[in-house]
């Protein structure tokens, strides 16, 4: 799994919420420019393996999300990743954007540790449990 996220907090939130019983590794990229160089396997990630799903902070430095997701989506090796929006914003407009480019799912972040934590747990029981991901 790649979470692309630039909180420091944020991630380690849902780093704790997931815990450790994820079926696979969990990867971190802080920018949007890092996690296309991952997806991409560019620099010092020519040998990453292309994770099985992508959460994804739509608000990040540099290129954010909404770019991020247009370029996982535009490529036939990316697209069949299933990407979830993790966002703070709740604006049906950015809802909409994200599911108009492609995303496969858009999670409000939950101002409750409780609350982020069954949400993320809900999510990942869903991907690894109910839908058969491709391999990376």
């Amino acid at each position: 799994m790649l979470i692309v996220e630039d909180s420091d907090e944020d991630f380690y939130a849902m780093r704790r919420a997931l815990g450790k019983s994820l079926p696979c590794e969990v990867v971190r990229c802080h920018t949007g420019g890092e996690a296309l160089d991952y997806l991409f396997r560019r620099s010092t990630y020519a040998l990453a393996v292309l994770p099985s799903l992508i959460l994804l902070d739509l608000n990040l430095p540099g290129n954010d999300g909404r770019m991020i997701l247009q370029q996982i989506k535009k490529d036939a090796a990316l697209r069949t990743v299933p990407v979830v929006v993790v966002s703070t914003s709740d604006n049906p407009a950015d809802i909409a954007q994200c599911y108009a480019i492609g995303c496969s799912g858009y999670l409000v972040k939950a101002l409750s540790y409780g609350r982020l934590a069954s949400a993320l747990q809900t999510l990942c029981a869903y991907w690894f449990t109910v839908v058969t991901l491709p391999k990376g």
